[in-house]
């Protein structure tokens, strides 16, 4: 994989360290992702609080996340969200920006763009 070269001055709500991985401090995180969840901030008219982007195999194994995890290719994240009128405002504006895989947990949002995987919404089970 390689480093990110997205241009971070068009972007108005995020930072590229946001989409770090904390293990090995490398980012290869989609632009076409990246884009979306801008204008996804933008109409939600909410912070967006990245809780996980990219991550290396070894975080990835770390965290627990799935073996095929869109995470590792640069082509998801997770939102933190803990308050229902903003669970409603951020799912409002993933939705209109054009998100089609949005995962919904007690304590975030999981969103990817990975047109390898079927388009749906689901709700994670607590554990």
């Amino acid at each position: 994989m390689r480093e990110n070269k997205i241009n971070w001055n068009y972007i108005k709500y995020f930072k590229l360290k946001e989409f770090v991985c904390p293990c090995c401090q490398k980012s290869v995180i989609s632009e076409e992702l990246v884009l979306k969840l801008d204008l996804a901030r933008e109409i939600a008219e909410v912070p967006f609080r990245i809780n996980s982007a990219y991550r290396c195999q070894k975080h990835n194994q770390f965290v627990g996340g799935v073996k095929d995890s869109s995470h590792m290719f640069g082509l998801a994240v997770d939102i933190a969200c803990l308050k229902g009128v903003d669970r409603i405002k951020i799912l409002r504006g993933l939705i209109i920006a054009g998100f089609r895989r949005i995962g919904i947990g007690k304590t975030f949002i999981h969103v990817d763009i990975n047109s390898s995987k079927p388009n749906n919404l689901w709700l994670y089970e607590d554990k």
